[in-house]
């Protein structure tokens, strides 16, 4: 199955009106402020708000190392990346990338030297057909390679110690099919639930022993304008992100917890096992306009197949476009269970990160990565990927210091 295809989702009204509405007042209490920073809490209904005003405390991305080419020349060193899907910080200070099309692991410490690779193509222990994504659990290199359908176990020198059987046979962007920590011995992984009707897709709890047996829900958007435009031509079907369009960002915590958010507002819903919502996190923001040149350049893809195939069958025929610019990329969590929100902004994208109870900490300024890979975190280092100009794939690793640091 590739994840284009349309996939089932179960549609939870209770959450998403949490998301969309706010929650009545009641008692609140004040946070002490951080420069101008205001954080209020209130419970109605057993659902704690917390409205964090103002702004938030600068932190710092120092940039430690950037692996990468550094032409099209550079030919055969472990540097050159065929297709990097996912990378993260392991033992010894030690970078380990994951190269999708090479179907191999690459080791570098931060100082950029190469230390090692393992893995090959095939089906054997140790080998890829499809190496997805990369996450450390402990003393454990966890792999994902949905076209074998297992989780492959590694120690930091590459020796195969095992796996966990999962479905298999799909695809789709890494940003998506991936695993997701959420902490040191806790992470989750796309599962897909097969019936009569169709393919439900849900989130599957693991930790090094396996499935933990918690499993989340990944939620439908609610009724409304979609935020991206499905067009079907000569047996093909491609889909355009509307820029700026109204989407569902989502991503699994700690304790079996889901963290979801409408883009157009800044207001997450934190829900349990059953879907009660138990938080909701509000961050009120400015809305920005949308430039001509922004909405131009963002259709551009769609206004070519348009233009080169008349007889594409679009829904909808045209973008609308938005009152206004969104407000949430995308979020993650981090080893120490504190949420990373990637908030849109004119004057650049930055991460503000939340601790569990929903304070705001602090912000950085978010730096360019590439769309189909998700950004890693270590308990004080991000891990970007992104392509340069010649479209060749480089890792970045910055440590996080805070103000004053």
């Amino acid at each position: 199955m590739n994840f284009g295809s349309p996939i089932r989702l179960p549609f939870a009204p209770a959450v998403l009106l949490a998301l969309l509405a706010g929650v009545a007042s009641g008692c609140a209490s004040e946070a002490p402020p951080a420069g101008d920073l205001t954080i209020t809490t209130d419970t109605v209904g057993g659902i704690v708000r917390v409205t964090n005003t103002g702004t938030a405390p600068a932190w710092q991305l120092t940039p430690v190392v950037s692996i990468g080419p550094r032409s099209l020349s550079e030919t055969g060193a472990p540097e050159e990346f065929g297709r990097v899907n996912s990378a993260t910080l392991g033992p010894e200070e030690a970078v380990f990338v994951a190269d999708g099309l090479n179907d191999e692991v690459r080791v570098f410490g931060l100082d950029g030297v190469h230390r090692r690779t393992f893995g090959r193509n095939g089906e054997g222990p140790g080998e890829f057909r499809s190496l997805y994504s990369l996450a450390w659990m402990g003393d454990r290199l966890l792999t994902l390679d949905p076209s074998l359908g297992r989780i492959g176990e590694f120690s930091a020198d590459g020796e195969w110690l095992g796996q966990q059987p999962i479905e298999g046979s799909y695809s789709g962007s890494p940003a998506g099919i991936r695993l997701m920590p959420v902490g040191p011995d806790e992470f989750y992984r796309l599962g897909l639930l097969r019936d009569a009707t169709g393919v439900t897709s849900v989130l599957v709890g693991h930790d090094r022993r396996g499935e933990t047996g918690d499993t989340l829900s990944q939620l439908q958007p609610p009724p409304g304008p979609a935020g991206f435009i499905i067009c079907q031509y000569g047996g093909m079907i491609t889909s355009f992100p509307i820029p700026f369009g109204r989407g569902l960002a989502q991503h699994p915590g700690p304790g079996a917890v889901m963290y979801s958010a409408m883009t157009d507002a800044y207001r997450i819903a934190v829900t349990g096992r059953n879907g009660d919502t138990l938080r909701v996190i509000e961050r009120p923001l400015p809305s920005e306009p949308i430039s001509d040149e922004e909405w131009t350049a963002g259709n551009r893809d769609f206004e070519e197949l348009v233009a080169e195939r008349p007889d594409a069958e679009c829904d909808p025929r045209r973008p609308s476009r938005p009152e206004g610019k969104s407000f949430i990329q995308g979020m993650f969590i981090d080893p120490n269970g504190k949420l990373w929100v990637e908030v849109i902004r004119t004057a650049g994208n930055r991460w503000e990160f939340f601790d569990p109870e929903g304070r705001l900490l602090g912000t950085v300024p978010a730096p360019p990565r590439k769309e189909r890979a998700a950004p890693a975190f270590s308990a004080d280092h991000l891990i970007t990927i992104r392509q340069d100009s010649l479209d060749l794939d480089h890792v970045d690793v910055w440590r996080i210091e805070p103000p004053g640091g």
